[in-house]
């Protein structure tokens, strides 16, 4: 696999042509409008550039869910008065304005898109929720497919349910398929993700909480990692990350270093030890390797 890796200019990948391209992207202040309803033009998420929410609202289910910013803002888009965000969750474990509900008038919005781009798919939830129907998922797996010049960034914690269900998808080379794995607790959840035939597999560490020592990296291509960020932020050591990256270095993995966190996310930079990690994975359609078989 090929691996663009960059330090002080900040570059995307045309993932069409799947060429490096420079490129100047403006990363405006945080407004929460631009997360309530079914899209974001621009996102000020570092790896990608735009949002689509088919579905909001989510449930805890372990600790890199604790501090969920999406939980947070929910509350504050229910009090705004946003309509995807009036449905409340269960107090155990979601909360005002974060139950999970399907928008279907928004899976038109990618069509409406003009110009190609990279799409995190539901930043404001998770798609493989077991509130979530199958053939809701086939409708936006189906729009993924009929908008090929987009590529769709889809990541979930719900690792188990995405490999019950993936052969009954459709998996187009524009869809990328990732899990979070925010401690070396939720390793299944990385070898269930390698038996998905996604175009690129890629890793969530972030917030990373813990060391991730002999982490399964056969048939990921790319890993994010990241501290968190907020009044509660629980603090990085940077040692997990720099073992993480010499992982994904002698696995030729891509590694992308988001941010070191802390009560507000840009405070503590990117840089890890002088350098900004901003590698993104560069394979062609015929380079990719096949799904792994589940041992």
């Amino acid at each position: 696999m090929a691996l663009l890796r960059f330090s002080a200019t900040r570059r995307v990948v045309d993932v069409r042509a799947w060429n490096p391209v420079v490129s100047v992207l403006l990363e405006p202040a945080f407004d929460c409008s631009r997360y309530g309803g079914g899209m974001s033009d621009k996102s000020a998420i570092e790896w990608t550039e735009a949002t689509w929410n088919p579905t909001t609202g989510c449930d805890r289910i372990s600790a890199g869910c604790d501090n969920c910013y999406a939980l947070a803002l929910a509350k504050r888009l229910k009090a705004m008065g946003n309509p995807k965000y009036q449905t409340d969750g269960d107090p155990r474990t979601s909360g005002p304005g974060f139950g999970v509900m399907m928008h279907r008038d928004t899976l038109r919005i990618p069509f409406s898109w003009k110009r190609p781009r990279v799409v995190f798919v539901n930043s404001m939830s998770d798609l493989f929720h077991a509130r979530v129907p199958l053939a809701f998922i086939q409708e936006v797996f189906a729009v993924m497919r009929d908008t090929p010049q987009h590529t769709y960034q889809i990541l979930t914690k719900r690792a188990r349910r995405l490999t019950r269900l993936a052969d009954q998808l459709q998996w187009p080379t524009n869809v990328w398929m990732g899990v979070s794995v925010e401690s070396a607790e939720h390793y299944d959840r990385i070898l269930d993700l390698a038996t998905v035939p996604a175009a690129v597999r890629f890793l969530s560490c972030e917030p990373l909480l813990g060391p991730l020592p002999g982490i399964p990296l056969t048939g990921i291509d790319w890993v994010i990692a990241g501290g968190e960020s907020g009044p509660n932020a629980r603090p990085l050591n940077g040692d997990w990350v720099r073992a993480l990256r010499d992982d994904c270095v002698a696995a030729r993995t891509a590694f992308f270093f988001k941010q070191w966190g802390g009560i507000r996310s840009k405070t503590g930079g990117r840089e890890l030890d002088g350098l900004t990690w901003d590698e993104m994975p560069a394979t062609t359609s015929d380079e990719r390797p096949p799904a792994a078989a589940r041992l």
